[in-house]
């Protein structure tokens, strides 16, 4: 029973959020092209601007744009294969689909509350799903090493200046859009939960019961408290996309020394660091979706009986 419920839902919503999020990048990339140089700069590191692959006017496709978009209609794709003869037994993708939605919704669910996953799921199982092959696929062999570039004469090696491919988080950009798109639908939820009244309480309004001249005290303290409060959420989109970049992009660049470091080896230094930013993909994208879990129930709740398990 649980196909029923979850996972037709979850594809729907999913392909709007990633769509989202391919469309947001696309913005923010035409404003970083813009402002860019046409020079391209020989560096051994990690560049923090992705390449242009294709230039029509103010719109440019970026190499981050390309990997985020392949692995998007991937995930579309395998989702709709794997359920599209949905069996009363599972097994084979549709198995394996189920399963890792099902794990991700009673994980969120023990968290933030059956009332409030049943709302907020689809996005937060999406961003989840999406992160993590991101990050993973920035890891296959091609991405970063296959593009365009030149000979040096005096090391004898080819540079690529160029790449084809780039990790899709490696780019402030993507991460970016990801926390504005969750920033917009926290406001959303934040006034389904409270309303307008009941936010402007919830963030200025004083806690606790006092009375007489204490009161008036704390309606002064909470007041204050509650512009603290304003310029924290403000502030979160932030955090959220440079967390997840710096990490991602700090993991990219290790692999990228490790490869320079003894050219004969190469193929063969790298190999642990490859096995760590695995996990690393996979610890980011969780703190990405907790986080922006948990402040979506910090938001979302009322009382004792609604507060996480």
């Amino acid at each position: 029973m649980f196909h029923r419920h979850f996972s037709k839902p979850l594809l729907f919503f999913s392909a709007l959020a990633l769509c989202a999020f391919g469309s947001l990048t696309s913005v923010a990339m035409n404003a970083e092209a813009g402002s860019s140089s046409a020079s391209v700069e020989e560096k051994e590191t990690l560049s923090l601007k992705p390449s242009v692959l294709l230039q029509r006017g103010k719109f440019s496709v970026t190499n981050s744009m390309l990997v985020t978009w392949i692995v998007a209609a991937g995930i579309i794709v395998f989702a709709q294969v794997a359920m599209r003869n949905v069996k009363p037994v599972p097994s084979g993708a549709q198995n394996f689909w189920e399963w890792l939605v099902e794990s991700l919704y009673n994980f969120l669910e023990s968290i933030i509350g059956r009332e409030l996953v049943r709302k907020t799921f689809w996005f937060f199982a999406t961003i989840f799903i999406f992160i993590l092959f991101v990050n993973w696929f920035g890891l296959i062999p091609g991405v970063g090493t296959i593009g365009w570039g030149h000979h040096d004469l005096t090391t004898n090696r080819f540079h690529i200046d160029r790449p084809l491919f780039r990790g899709g988080n490696a780019d402030l950009n993507m991460t970016s859009a990801m926390a504005i798109i969750f920033f917009a639908l926290w406001i959303i939820w934040a006034l389904q939960a409270n309303g307008v009244g009941g936010l402007l309480m919830h963030l200025f309004g004083p806690k606790g019961e006092t009375s007489g001249i204490l009161k008036a005290f704390m309606i002064v303290i909470f007041f204050l408290v509650g512009w603290l409060e304003i310029i924290s959420i403000l502030f979160r989109p932030i955090s959220l996309s440079f967390r997840l970049f710096g990490n991602i992009y700090a993991g990219e660049s290790i692999l990228e020394a490790m490869s320079n470091m003894v050219p004969l080896l190469s193929w063969l230094i790298p190999i642990p660091f490859y096995f760590l930013e695995v996990l690393v993909g996979i610890v980011q994208a969780l703190v990405f979706m907790l986080l922006t879990a948990i402040f979506t129930l910090l938001i979302a709740q009322h009382g004792p009986e609604e507060t996480a398990h």
